[in-house]
């Protein structure tokens, strides 16, 4: 959820990222939408100035709905905000909807907040939870096992140096509790090469893991995912904006396979058989932030956007083994992966 500056959305203290080739892919806006990632309000203000008649504002985080107080009144009943997951949002819609947009991971509110935890930049308690309750970052990384910790940083990272990074972890906690986000950040740092100039701080991949990890982020993008395909009526738009790539298979995934356009695995396998599609693509492939937006905002670099209208086909289950999602394996006794 990266967001910068723009003075073209009322007196919204953020826009998020893609917000233009957003609201180009689902005009014309209209009818009743959720924003299930309100963050600080920049889709939600965007959709209502696009012409959406009502938007529902709903995240799990506290503090997004406090910071919305001064101004959400503005909109009077256009704005309905509701603290809960997105994954809950059929329920939370309590009508079917005309639209659905999520912009996943992390916004920049809470990356700018140190005492989130959030940020290796910033020194503060090592938390990154979301929700503001339930276990925190550094109660994984100072009770989780050696396995464990160097799973998550393999598979919810794509850590390659996961196992020797885990070890390290370990081994300091022992000396001391891991509390703070700089600390970890120097001992992941450690592990690894001194960064290039223009690549990434070290500790990226490391950080990214826990945070989902902490907050069960597959699971909920799958449920929210489903819940999403049950809440759109007919003809009803669902765009996601994701920033990484774990994040963007899974949701090209769940597009390809709900409008019956997944490939075969190889050419060997037999020929799917025809299925009911319950979306149809709007993008074809994903789309980027322009040169405009990157020159504004560089967090967008890695921003995707993809866009799909729901179809008057029933809903099914969605299957998070068939999507591929990220999960971790089962403890095998060994210390890790890689």
């Amino acid at each position: 959820m990266a967001q910068t500056s723009d003075q073209t959305i009322g007196r919204a203290p953020h826009i998020p990222v893609l917000l233009r080739p957003l609201l180009a892919a689902v005009a014309p806006v209209r009818g009743l939408w959720l924003d299930g990632t309100f963050g600080a309000g920049g889709y939600t203000r965007g959709l209502l100035a696009a012409g959406a008649d009502c938007v529902i504002g709903v995240d799990r985080d506290p503090l997004a709905l406090e910071l919305a107080g001064p101004w959400a009144g503005e909109y009077g009943d256009r704005l309905r905000l509701v603290a809960g997951n997105f994954s809950d949002m059929d329920r939370h819609a309590g009508a079917a909807l005309d639209g659905v947009v999520l912009d996943l991971g992390v916004s920049s509110m809470q990356i700018d907040l140190a005492e989130r935890g959030f940020s290796f930049q910033k020194d503060g308690p090592l938390d990154m939870r979301m929700s503001q309750s339930g276990a925190s970052a550094a109660d994984l990384v100072n009770t989780a096992s050696e396995e464990t910790l160097a799973n998550i940083l393999y598979h919810f990272g794509e850590e390659r140096a996961s196992r020797r990074i885990a070890h390290a972890i370990v081994e300091a906690r022992t000396a001391n509790p891991i509390t703070t986000t700089l600390r970890l950040a120097e001992i992941v740092s450690k592990c690894l090469p001194r960064p290039k100039p223009g690549q990434s701080h070290p500790a990226t991949r490391s950080f990214q893991a826990l945070r989902i990890a902490v907050n069960e982020e597959f699971a909920q993008l799958v449920q929210g995912l489903a819940a999403a395909e049950r809440a759109l009526k007919p003809g009803g738009l669902l765009a996601v904006v994701t920033f990484h790539s774990l994040e963007d298979r899974l949701v090209k995934r769940f597009f390809q396979q709900a409008a019956g356009e997944e490939p075969n695995a190889n050419r060997y396998a037999p020929v799917k058989t025809e299925t009911t599609a319950r979306f149809t693509l709007v993008t074809r492939k994903a789309v980027g932030p322009d040169d405009e937006e990157l020159a504004e905002n560089p967090r967008a670099r890695s921003a995707k956007l993809r866009v799909a209208r729901r179809t008057a086909a029933a809903a099914v289950d969605v299957d998070a083994a068939s999507l591929n999602a990220p999960d971790l394996p089962q403890s095998s006794g060994r210390k890790g992966r890689r």
